[in-house]
C-alpha cells in the first residue's frame, strides 16, 4: 500500500488542469455520441448517421432531420439497432466503473472484475438458472442468480487475498485464477448436462455478445447503472482517502471494512446484471480505468465520468467492430475486447513488476 500512496502523491502532482478534464470529458461524449449514431445505422441495412438523429428526434417532436428513407429503416432502428448500441454503452459504462471500484478497494491497478473472477462466477449462476430451468423470480431469476454467484466469488477472493490487514496482490491473481477455472469446471459440467437449448446459451455466455439486446432487458439494467453510478459518486470521496492507506483513512472517519464490503457487492450488482444478459466481456474494467487514472490522476470523483464515458465507448465500437469485421457475421464481442485487454494486461505487469514493489 506504501508504493500505492507514492504513485498517488506522484500523479497528484501532475494532474491535469480542469480545463483538461473537461475537454476530455467533451471528446469522450462526442465520440461517444458519434459511434452510436454511426453504430445505429451500421449492418445489412445501411442508414445515414444523419437519418438515424433524426429518427430519434421524431420521437421527441423535433423534425430538424429527416427519417430514414427505407421504409424498414425507422421499425429496424427502434426493434434491434437502438436495444443494442445503449445495451452496449450500458454495459460499458458498468463494467468500467466497476474495474475503477476494484481497483480503489484493493489498491492496485490489476484488480478487474473478469480477472479475479466475478464474470466467471456469474456466468455460472447464470448457467445453473439456464440448465435447471429456474424462475423463482420470474425475469429475474437469471440475474438474481448471476449476481449470487459473482458476489460470492467476489467476497471469495477478498477474504483469501487478505494478509496482516493487506489485500496481496499477489494473491489477489492467484485467486482470481483458481476461481476462474473452478468457474470454467462448472461451466463445462453444465454444459455437459444441459440439452441442446440450454448449450447453445452457456455458448453464448462464454463469448458474449449483444445481438439479443431487447429494450424488456435494458429497463433492467439501466436503473442498475444509473444507480451503480450515483453509489459510485457518493463513495468516491471515500474512496481518494482510502487511497492515502487504511490507518490514514480510519483516522480520518473512514471505515474501511464496511466500505469495501459495499463497494464488493455494488460491483457485484454491475457486473451480475452485465452478464445476465450479454455474457461474459472481459478486461473493459481493466483497461478503462488504469488508462483513465493515467491520464486525470487519482481523483475518483471525476475518473467515474471519465470511466463510464471510456467504458461505454469502447463497448460501442467493440460491437460496431464484431458486426462488421468479418461481412455478414457477428464475431462475439469478449473477444474482441480480450484481443485489446491481454496485451495490454501483460503491458500492465510488466510496468508493475519495474515499479518498486508495484501496488500493494
Amino acid at each position: 500500500m506504501f508504493s500505492w500512496n507514492i504513485m498517488n502523491l506522484a500523479t497528484s502532482a501532475r494532474r491535469p488542469h480542469r480545463a483538461t478534464k473537461g475537454i476530455l470529458f467533451a471528446a469522450l461524449t462526442a465520440a461517444l455520441i458519434f459511434s452510436l449514431l454511426v453504430s445505429a445505422g451500421t449492418g445489412q441495412l445501411a442508414i445515414p448517421p444523419a437519418e438515424v438523429l433524426g429518427s430519434l428526434l421524431h420521437r421527441i417532436g423535433i423534425d430538424w432531420l429527416p427519417l430514414p428513407s427505407h421504409e424498414a429503416g425507422d421499425p429496424t432502428l427502434w426493434a434491434i439497432r437502438f436495444p443494442r448500441v445503449v445495451m452496449a454503452a450500458l454495459v460499458g459504462a458498468g463494467l468500467a466503473i466497476s474495474g475503477l471500484l476494484m481497483q480503489a478497494i484493493f489498491g492496485n491497478p490489476l484488480a478487474e472484475p473478469g480477472v479475479i473472477g466475478i464474470s466467471s462466477g456469474a456466468a455460472v449462476g447464470a448457467g445453473l438458472s439456464i440448465v435447471f430451468g429456474l424462475t423463482f423470480f420470474g425475469q429475474w431469476t437469471t440475474a438474481v442468480f448471476a449476481f449470487a454467484t459473482g458476489l460470492i466469488a467476489t467476497l471469495l477472493v477478498y477474504f483469501m487475498s487478505r494478509a496482516e490487514g493487506r489485500t496481496e496482490v499477489v494473491t489477489l491473481v492467484l485467486t482470481g485464477i483458481a476461481i476462474n477455472a473452478i468457474a470454467g469446471a462448472a461451466i463445462a459440467m453444465l454444459t455437459f448436462l444441459g440439452d441442446t437449448q440450454s448449450r447453445e446459451q452457456i455458448v453464448f455466455w462464454q463469448l458474449g455478445s449483444l445481438a439479443g439486446s431487447r429494450w424488456p432487458q435494458i429497463a433492467i439494467v439501466a436503473p442498475v447503472v444509473t444507480i451503480g453510478m450515483i453509489a459510485a459518486y457518493l463513495v468516491a470521496r471515500k474512496l481518494d482517502l482510502l487511497s492515502l492507506g487504511e490507518r490514514n483513512a480510519r483516522h480520518l472517519g473512514v471505515n474501511v471494512e464496511w466500505l469495501r464490503i459495499g463497494v464488493i457487492v455494488l460491483v457485484a450488482l454491475l457486473v451480475g446484471a452485465s452478464v445476465a444478459f450479454v455474457g461474459i466481456i472481459a478486461f473493459v474494467g481493466l483497461v478503462i480505468p488504469h488508462l483513465m487514472r493515467m491520464i486525470m490522476g487519482p481523483a475518483h470523483l471525476p475518473l467515474v465520468t471519465a470511466s463510464a464515458l471510456g467504458g461505454a465507448l469502447l463497448m460501442t465500437l467493440a460491437d460496431l467492430g464484431a458486426r462488421t469485421i468479418v461481412p455478414m457475421a457477428d464475431l462475439p464481442i469478449g473477444m474482441l475486447t480480450s484481443l485489446v485487454g491481454g496485451p495490454f494486461f501483460f503491458w500492465l505487469l510488466r510496468r508493475t513488476r519495474k515499479r518498486a514493489g508495484g501496488w500493494g
